[in-house]
């Protein structure tokens, strides 16, 4: 009985540090998906801009007819 009960703590400390481990890794996912985003969108926006610009430089140049 002694070896079960002594098995089942080890069991749930086991359970424990992997929820935790979980809960840490979660959060550093979270971070790093937040930190993407951000930067996705400053490119997206980026590229707006340069698109803007190119649209811009074609229309004012001369047609070749």
């Amino acid at each position: 009985m002694d070896s079960e009960l002594k098995f089942l703590a080890e069991e749930i400390d086991r359970l424990i540090r992997l929820y935790q481990d979980t809960c840490l890794e979660n959060t550093k996912l979270r971070q790093q998906l937040a930190e993407t985003s951000a930067k996705n969108e400053r490119l997206t926006e980026k590229i707006h801009i340069a698109s803007n610009r190119l649209e811009t430089l074609l229309q004012h140049l001369p047609d070749h007819e």
